[in-house]
């Protein structure tokens, strides 16, 4: 679910919107549900679920659908089904139907398979034939308007998550071998930590607050880090309070996305969790929540448990908007309760 990159593409037709999904979504649909809400004449949010198995009940994800549309404040919604009749039929119903419910306009209901799109509201055989109308993204002015703005349309969504996937080969023999020696670097901190009578792991901490504003400054800086830096942020990160400074460090940012992608990707797989959760935040601040999804899911798939990654895809099945976070960390971000500050008692002059 995916607020609408810029710059604004003008739709003037069901072929233009069409065109502009898969810029909206980052990638081409397919087997899909994808429904464009609008304020005024602007889109303003693009939600996209799976259709429905086949026999089953298209109603709860129509509902959620509707929810999360209606959350962004839309006045109206089109309704696309990307599919054969048999599947999308039934679920295009359901979701104008929960749209309806909510109290969202319906400005049209489409499906689109094999280079053709039918409109089931549409009923003059002169602007909506019933063998269908033929359209080509590839000829598209708002498609040809995206590209060169520079939006890129991956070819499904599997292409997306690949580029969220852990790097093989050398790169992985690499960071095998950073990371162990990153452990032991971690254990002879807290080994010199504990002689030194430091409470908790204060030295962690500022052994982790150091690596993370490393990490940035020479991200920012168009460097990469070498193997042995991001295996040392990665061991550091497992600490919540380096994750956490982190997570406050972190916003929708290219350089902060470019920065988690590439940790997350060379990351051992018992490491990944901070990174990818990480790397969705930052996504889905920049309004890339594609992006933040297929990050999810690589975590979740590994943790289940991890919190911080099961807030932020509760955040993205809910559609909350990025907006309702500007001014993080200062607003604080919801769900989270932050301890207040020690309030530090001067000290009395004898």
């Amino acid at each position: 679910m995916t607020p609408t990159p810029r710059p604004r593409l003008a739709v003037r037709s069901p072929a233009d919107l069409i065109a502009a999904v898969p810029y909206l979504l980052g990638f081409h649909p397919a087997d899909s549900l994808v429904v464009v809400a609008l304020r005024g004449r602007r889109v303003v949010f693009a939600a996209r679920g799976d259709l429905p198995e086949p026999g089953s009940d298209p109603g709860p994800a129509a509902r959620h659908l509707a929810q999360v549309i209606a959350r962004q404040g839309s006045e109206a919604a089109t309704v696309i089904g990307y599919g054969p009749a048999t599947r999308v039929t039934g679920a295009v119903d359901a979701v104008g139907e929960a749209l309806d419910d909510a109290g969202l306009l319906v400005l049209d209901a489409l499906r689109v398979t094999d280079g053709r799109w039918w409109s089931y509201l549409c009923t003059e055989p002169a602007c909506c034939p019933p063998d269908g109308t033929p359209y080509d993204p590839g000829t598209s002015e708002v498609s040809a308007a995206a590209v060169f703005a520079g939006q890129v349309a991956l070819p499904d969504r599997a292409a997306l998550a690949a580029q969220v996937a852990a790097l093989d080969g050398p790169v992985r023999v690499a960071m095998r071998r950073a990371t162990v020696r990153a452990r032991r670097r971690l254990a002879e901190l807290t080994e010199e930590a504990a002689e030194t009578a430091l409470a908790g792991g204060r030295s962690v901490r500022s052994a982790g607050v150091a690596a993370v504003r490393e990490a940035f400054r020479r991200h920012r800086r168009g460097e990469r880090l070498g193997d042995d830096q991001v295996a040392w942020l990665t061991v550091l990160l497992t600490q919540l309070p380096v994750r956490d400074h982190a997570w406050e460090r972190t916003d929708g940012r290219d350089a902060d996305i470019s920065l988690w992608t590439d940790v997350l990707r060379r990351a051992e797989p018992e490491l990944i969790a901070a990174p990818g959760s990480l790397l969705a935040f930052a996504a889905w601040r920049a309004g890339h929540g594609a992006l933040a999804a297929v990050a999810l899911e690589r975590v979740l798939a590994t943790r289940p448990d991890y919190s911080l990654a099961l807030l932020l895809d509760d955040m993205l099945r809910r559609g909350m908007p990025p907006s309702e976070l500007d001014g993080w960390p200062a607003v604080g971000f919801p769900g989270v309760v932050r301890r207040r500050p020690r309030r530090r008692i001067p000290r009395r002059r004898i």
